[in-house]
């Protein structure tokens, strides 16, 4: 239920039943939204609405793998690789994630500096993190040539159920562009913080207010969401 306002004088005036009251209620309330920037409410509303869309994914894929009656091909070996004659199974994908999650690290440490207003070291690390992203892209791009030489397709697939390709490609494809994405704003970002854009509130794209490193952080929050998503998309698809 909610509480009645109160006006300057203490007076308490009655809220309106239902959704209107609690409209009411919480746009009265000065502390609910106070001092938060809209560069970051609006990252979090695109993240939530980003998480709805990848747990859509998901979930369709556990739907058509548990439904399925053609037997679902066996991960370990399609995305094994060769080495000296010994095949070792998601080798490949375990570097992939080892390089994400180490992309998170990295771009803590340049939030940090950021706000510590170094811009050197904070740029360098964006930089890095861009970088990793960049290696990640470019060996998921690796994985998806080889499967495709092995004749799998969004529509077939020959070592299994059809629909493991159209999964396949469809989750870690939208993921893969989500970092790419993350990349180039990555690099955009670093050059601004080189530059001092931030420093001055330089007119232009992803500058904000003067003197603040919110938009190093609002990267931040991007790519972590990025690298939490991917811990899902491994242990759902490459682990079950």
């Amino acid at each position: 239920m909610t509480q009645p306002v109160r006006t300057g004088t203490g007076e308490a005036l009655p809220l309106p039943e239902g959704l209107p009251g609690i409209v009411a209620d919480w746009s009265s309330d000065q502390r609910a939204f106070k001092n938060v920037s809209w560069g970051k409410a609006m990252m979090w509303i695109f993240l939530l609405s980003d998480t709805f869309i990848f747990g859509s994914f998901l979930i369709s894929y556990m739907t058509v793998r548990a439904s399925t009656t053609v037997p679902w091909p066996n991960v370990s070996e399609v995305f094994a690789l060769t080495f000296f004659g010994e095949s070792i199974p998601l080798i490949l994908i375990a570097i992939m994630t080892f390089i994400l999650i180490s992309s998170s690290g990295t771009m803590a440490m340049a939030v940090k500096y950021g706000y510590e207003r170094n811009k050197k070291m904070s740029a360098i690390l964006l930089l890095v993190t861009a970088f990793f992203g960049a290696t990640f892209v470019g060996m998921q791009a690796f994985e998806w040539s080889k499967l495709i030489a092995d004749g799998v397709r969004p529509w077939g697939n020959p070592m299994g159920a059809a629909q493991f390709g159209s999964s396949f490609f469809m989750i870690t494809g939208f993921h893969g562009f989500h970092v790419s994405v993350g990349v180039v704003f990555l690099i955009i970002v670093a050059i601004k913080v080189l530059r001092g854009d931030l420093d001055r509130e330089a007119p232009g794209f992803l500058t904000g207010r003067k003197g603040n490193y919110e938009m190093v952080e609002v990267m931040g929050l991007y790519w972590h969401f990025v690298d939490l998503v991917w811990v899902f998309i491994f242990a759902f698809f490459y682990l079950w």
